[in-house]
């Protein structure tokens, strides 16, 4: 099916609407925007004031969607995020009072301050996007997004993610710094406000879920899915690897690089766009093995080592 051109017309304006809000990171929007329709999760692991805040604001804004934030720290609690169960006395009922994750686009800043067992509470949000409480299950709105951010930096306070955590982020990415000209444009731009502050909405979320729909048809021949599911699974026969990528990853691998593709204004997936994507989907998932740490080894040298030994497919098309 080709791509359809008033879907790309829209996705090309919440492009924009970001690129003019986060200066200078046109590929990392791209990630974002990857993981957005193919229906996936991020984790922004990045020094603090690099934008990360700026461009889940901005990618709310674009798409008309709600956005609410959470300041993950030790005191947050798991009801502070999925909601409580109150007692309404005159009607000698429960009534459920929803937490911030019954929203569009949630952003859970230095979601690694949060204690496991708070950490533990989006699990069944990123998985089965719904809440349960006191035995009832709630839904969440459709589209629904978790952005989440982390220091690599700092570490005081901080409590690990839990493999199973990480494996439900369909991406991890960094932002950087800008270089010197783009800070000096932002420098400019700033004196009127928030770039943020200026942005209007391009787009509703009722689209973004047709798009999202419509993305699962783009054509995944059979030389670029095995390609894909080989890249997966030498993450887990490596001898520096403890723990490798697992089928959740595979289809996660799958969904991106059909977003991807589609963002390149395509309704096929080249290999290009399964090495592109690689470093991204699969790092955070790979869990090296102790020893393996001495000699600097680390899950990025590993995923190059294996995309140099899987043989790319010579089909480029349908």
């Amino acid at each position: 099916m080709p791509v359809s051109q008033e879907s790309m017309k829209i996705i090309s304006s919440v492009r924009s609407n970001l690129e003019s809000c986060l200066l200078g990171k046109e590929f990392e929007i791209q990630l974002l925007l990857t993981a957005l329709l193919a229906g996936g999760h991020v984790l922004i692991e990045d020094v603090p004031g690099t934008g990360k805040t700026q461009l889940i604001k901005g990618l709310a804004k674009s798409m008309q969607g709600d956005y609410r934030r959470i300041q993950c720290n030790p005191d947050i609690l798991p009801s502070d995020i999925t909601g409580v169960s109150v007692f309404h006395p005159r009607d000698e009922r429960f009534y459920f009072r929803p937490g911030p994750v019954m929203t569009n686009i949630l952003l859970a800043d230095e979601i690694n301050r949060a204690t496991t067992k708070t950490q533990s509470a989006l699990l069944e949000v990123m998985e089965e996007r719904s809440v349960t409480v006191d035995g009832e299950t709630h839904a969440l709105p459709h589209p629904f997004m978790l952005c989440a951010t982390q220091n690599p930096i700092d570490f005081e306070g901080t409590y690990m993610l839990p493999e199973a955590q990480l494996d439900r982020f369909m991406l991890k990415l960094s932002l950087g710094y800008p270089d010197a000209a783009t800070e000096k444009e932002l420098m400019v731009r700033s004196r009127e406000g928030q770039l943020t502050d200026k942005l209007a909405p391009v787009t509703h979320m009722e689209m973004i879920a047709a798009i999202q729909h419509e993305i699962r048809e783009v054509y995944l021949g059979d030389p670029v899915a095995d390609y894909l599911l080989n890249i997966t699974r030498a993450t887990r026969e490596h001898p520096a690897v403890l723990l490798g990528a697992s089928p959740r990853a595979t289809l996660s691998f799958m969904n991106a690089a059909r977003a991807y593709a589609f963002l390149q204004e395509r309704d096929y997936v080249l290999p290009d766009d399964v090495k592109t994507l690689a470093p991204y989907v699969l790092s955070h998932r790979i869990m090296l093995r102790p020893e393996s740490r001495l000699d600097n080894t680390n899950a990025e040298s590993v995923l190059q080592y294996i995309l140099r030994q899987v043989k790319v497919p010579v089909q480029m098309g349908k």
